[in-house]
């Protein structure tokens, strides 16, 4: 009988740590059972950062804390592409970049990290259209920003994972799509978050068919949820600092089981997709948000990161779709025998 394919879990791992130090990511992200995680916030010792400000001296911390505690880097969490398109006021607080300089020092940025946290993959976003704008009318300018982000993540040996967020180009699994097929590189995978798209008022149906327009490009999936207290009505703007409904895999609206189904059956042929491009495999990451989440992070405490865990896992066994958490063999790995 064929083995059940099998997926890396992995998790964000500031949601996992009261106060983001680095050994409280450490030691929750270990005690669960995970040995991959994407850095995005952290205290190395200098204070809570985004990843993007780390300081050499920083690096070198959490490279030796990693070893200790036996864990590897999904991706830089990175904040890429969370800026507007065209510097215009549209009464947010969004932040506009010349592109030049944006490809030049930040993005440049995000791959000198890739390589001194030893991960191929990126994490970003598709930037911001100004508020009340429809955003394929802005299509042309992402998809051309983005290809090149994409290209300077290649020249790096690197590759660029796009997640579908509410309010930006990119905010539903259509528009995802279409970008994937425009920009047409094989440095650029999407990322499907089920959470990211039920918050915007979208049915678990809906849900489900925008997961199935993003999966040509699919790289990984992130999971949150969103358990509406009273049924959502379609937003074109969505307030994230308001959010506060997430709850695990197994308890939300977004149909997960469904969707985790159906990627079963794709999981070998990204895996075999994944390995040419040097990753590891296909990863299902945690980024559950139980306790809050916003415009740039979420939180979820180390109790918090342990229940979304058992809550994806219930599900991925439910769906015959197997997983690897740390056990008594790996224990006695560390220790020499």
């Amino acid at each position: 009988m064929p083995a059940n394919p099998q997926v890396i879990l992995s998790g964000f791992g500031d949601e996992a740590a009261n106060q983001k130090t680095a050994v409280q990511q450490f030691a929750a992200l270990s005690a669960l059972g995970l040995q991959y995680y994407t850095l995005r916030f952290v205290d190395a010792g200098r204070g809570v950062k985004n990843v993007m400000q780390l300081s050499t001296a920083e690096i070198q911390r959490m490279r030796h804390l990693e070893d200790e505690y036996g864990l590897n880097v999904t991706s830089i969490g990175s904040p890429l592409g969370k800026v507007k398109l065209l510097d215009v006021e549209d009464k947010t607080q969004n932040r506009f970049v010349p592109f030049k300089k944006y490809l030049a020092k930040e993005v440049a940025r995000a791959c000198e990290l890739a390589h001194a946290f030893e991960t191929k993959l990126i994490r970003g976003f598709s930037f911001y259209h100004p508020r009340g704008s429809k955003p394929e009318t802005h299509l042309p300018q992402a998809v051309e920003q983005i290809g090149q982000m994409a290209e300077a993540c290649h020249r790096s040996d690197l590759t660029f994972g796009l997640e579908v967020e509410a309010n930006l180009v990119g905010q539903n699994g259509f528009l995802m799509g279409e970008i994937f097929r425009q920009v047409n590189h094989p440095a650029l995978v999407l990322i499907f978050d089920a959470g990211n798209i039920i918050t915007q008022g979208y049915s678990a149906a809906e849900t489900f068919e925008q997961y199935q327009a993003m999966k040509p490009g699919l790289g990984w999936l992130h999971i949150k949820d969103y358990r509406h207290p009273k049924p959502a009505r379609r937003k074109a703007h969505v307030d994230e600092e308001a959010l506060k409904h997430f709850v695990p895999a197994d308890l939300g609206d977004s149909g997960h089981e469904a969707i985790l189904r159906d990627f079963r059956s794709f999981v070998p042929t990204l895996e075999k997709r994944l390995k040419r491009r040097g990753i590891p495999g296909v990863f299902v990451e945690l980024e559950p948000h139980v306790k809050g989440g916003g415009q740039y992070g979420g939180f979820s405490g180390p109790d918090g990161m342990g229940v979304a865990l058992r809550g994806l896992c219930r599900v991925l066994d439910r769906v015959k779709l197997d997983y690897h958490l740390r056990d008594f063999d790996d224990v006695l790995a560390e220790r020499g025998e």
